[in-house]
């Protein structure tokens, strides 16, 4: 499947100067050059280059979920070097970054003649589609008003009750006790697959999952009691907040410019920049309903924010994948037509 742009992408171009120009001669700096005002597209972009540490075995995740598995799930290494490159991330920490994600069980390795393949395992394929319904879904989850528990039964060590916290706490689990795990909606039978492949299968047999409904006994603590109790929304709803903020100047720019088409390798790196930060706003998010929410929630604004800005950059950053994006054996698989299935219900560009 090709998703045609209706623009193509310009050749970029080197600032040069010419042999024996000096760069403190009086004409270069005799009239001060005014500061360059960055559109937003590219401060974003910006942004991410200057950071002082990129975590880029987590960026690498985002680009396969969002890139590599609708085109079949694997990329030659050589194209993925090529495609990050112009976020600042080198060779050697892009090879450094899914060497790790192999020895996790994220990816796997298949050789074709002297260039290789990564593609996702089975159970990397499995964490990356029970994600991307949530990612790409228009709307929360309905709740079925139960709860989703999972119950330490018996002892764990301290450095075991750590690692469980801190694998649920990336599900969207709260915790009430220190011994019991609490979401609205999780799959249970996932939250479980995902602690295997987070390395913790010892630990299955202490934990007990469970499914509870209200009872609703006169003076009891409710549901909205127990919301607070497990979970600090203060703080999601201020990185929702740092979202939207950050992306609302971005989309305003797409909406703009509509005669003056971004360009693939942009839309691309924004795409994937976009995706990676709302991926890990969903990894802490239970997707608690309307009724357990504070009022002016920010998570529904900044889900139709990140849907409408995936929807604008997604033709020229797909022009700019069949363009670079290559299996060992240097062909270009097309996308799957479920890639125009993400965030289509109620799409704000219908």
């Amino acid at each position: 499947m090709r998703i045609t742009s209706s623009t193509s992408e310009p050749p970029r171009k080197r600032a040069t100067h010419k042999a024996g120009e000096s760069l403190n001669s009086p004409l270069s700096c005799s009239t001060p050059t005014p500061a360059t005002v960055l559109s937003p597209v590219q401060k974003r972009l910006d942004d991410f280059r200057q950071q002082g540490r990129v975590q880029a075995g987590s960026l690498i995740i985002s680009v396969f979920g969002d890139a590599a598995l609708p085109r079949g799930g694997r990329i030659w290494l050589g194209s993925l070097i090529r495609l990050l490159e112009p976020l600042e991330l080198n060779e050697r920490l892009v090879r450094t970054s899914v060497f790790r994600l192999a020895k996790e069980e994220w990816l796997r390795t298949e050789p074709s003649g002297r260039r290789t393949d990564y593609l996702l395992t089975p159970s990397g394929q499995r964490r990356f589609e029970e994600a991307s319904r949530h990612i790409y879904a228009s709307s929360a989850p309905q709740w079925d008003r139960r709860w989703r528990l999972i119950v330490t039964v018996g002892d764990l060590a301290p450095k075991e009750r750590e690692a469980l916290r801190r694998a649920l706490f990336w599900q969207g689990f709260g915790v009430i006790g220190g011994d019991c795990f609490v979401h609205p909606s999780a799959d249970l039978s996932a939250a479980f697959d995902a602690l295997i492949a987070e390395g913790l299968s010892d630990l299955l047999g202490k934990l007990k999952p469970l499914l509870a409904a209200d009872a609703q006994f006169g003076n009891a603590a409710n549901d909205v009691d127990m919301v607070h109790g497990a979970w600090n929304l203060e703080r999601l709803a201020d990185m929702y907040a740092e979202f939207v903020d950050r992306y609302q100047p971005v989309l305003a720019q797409l909406r703009a410019d509509v005669q003056e088409d971004i360009d693939g390798e942009s839309a691309f790196l924004l795409r994937t920049l976009l995706i990676h930060d709302y991926r890990r706003l969903l990894l802490r998010d239970p997707e608690l309903p309307d009724v357990l929410l504070p009022a002016e929630w920010p998570g529904q604004k900044a889900r139709l924010l990140c849907k409408e800005v995936y929807r604008r950059l997604l033709p020229a950053s797909e022009g700019h994948l069949d363009t670079l994006f290559q299996l060992a054996n240097g062909q270009t698989p097309e996308a799957s037509p479920l890639l125009l299935e993400r965030f289509r219900e109620a799409d704000p560009l219908a």
